[in-house]
């Protein structure tokens, strides 16, 4: 499978995004050894990228779900664990009644990261990704809470989630140059509106991983083709599925974007990573990206 760098080690250019086995729009999960059975798929395809958090759940008191079935799937496969690059994230609360909220404190974010790295089962966390923005709280003075745990050693590299382009720079200054290592947004046809966050990543050699990069889990995905006819028209001149169009065309777009689709069944990632290796056509990404509105000014 094609690589791409993040946080300084080689990983598949298409990861796994983990969430949709613990936590989902349709609410419909499939059991823990169905769950690893579709891990290990992702990772027998060539996927050396998984992305976790500590709230994805079935519900606010099953919390560190989604890292229990990385860490049994890792701990079960037959292949090299520790070949594979595994992001969590922090900063959500989610208790009693579902009452949700966000904590980026620098105490909460140090009890998070240690209990993630108990439910993992590592030393040392090797990306963690702040997960949403706090706004009680100075954006400046939670990413330097996050450097100390770097420092410290709890995480290898530190990464933001759902940030704006301030936001970004400010992570940027904050722990110096060269030394954010991703940014994960939501990004696909149906959300086309982080592009600008995207290239401002790549300018500065910083990765960039997509959220839903297929268009979310209740449905967005498995529609994407119907929903967005140049896809699916892609896809049928290349003999390919509209979902792995959508994941070549984001590759396309930057060297330093590495798609995360999420998957339920061991069929959705095992075409999904096929995309790595689907080449598309300058044509091709041009008439995709003006068909979400994303025009050649824009990402030439």
């Amino acid at each position: 499978m094609q690589q791409r760098t993040l946080a300084g080690r080689q990983v598949s250019a298409i990861g796994l995004g983990a969430m949709p086995l613990s936590m989902n729009n349709d609410k419909e999960y499939p059991s823990f050894e169905d769950a690893v059975a579709t891990m290990h798929a992702a990772l027998d395809a060539g996927v050396t990228l998984v992305d976790t958090a500590d709230i994805y759940a079935p519900a606010w008191d099953e919390m560190g779900h989604n890292e229990r079935l990385v860490a049994e799937a890792l701990r079960t496969w037959d292949g090299d664990a520790a070949s594979i690059f595994v992001t969590t994230k922090g900063g959500i609360t989610r208790g009693e009644g579902e009452a949700w909220g966000r904590d980026g404190s620098e105490a909460y974010l140090r009890s998070a990261v240690e209990k993630s790295l108990e439910i993992l089962g590592v030393d040392q966390i090797e990306l963690y990704q702040y997960h949403r923005p706090d706004r009680w709280l100075v954006y400046g003075d939670i990413i330097r809470s996050l450097g100390r745990l770097r420092e410290e050693g709890l995480v290898r590299a530190v990464g933001i989630s759902n940030a704006s382009v301030e936001e970004i720079q400010i992570a940027i200054d904050v722990l110096g140059e060269g030394n954010l290592a991703s940014v994960q947004n939501e990004f696909s046809p149906r959300h086309p509106g982080s592009y600008g966050e995207l290239r401002f990543c790549g300018e500065r050699g910083i990765a960039f991983l997509p959220w839903s990069p297929l268009g979310g889990t209740g449905g967005g995905a498995r529609s994407v083709g119907e929903r967005f006819a140049a896809f699916r028209q892609v896809g049928e001149a290349h003999g390919v599925s509209p979902q792995q169009v959508v994941l070549a065309w984001e590759l396309a777009l930057d060297p330093h974007v590495i798609p995360i689709p999420g998957a339920r069944r061991a069929a959705s990632i095992t075409d999904s990573a096929r995309a790595a290796d689907l080449e598309l056509s300058a044509d091709d990404v041009a008439r995709l990206s003006e068909s979400v509105g994303i025009f050649a000014e824009d990402w030439a």
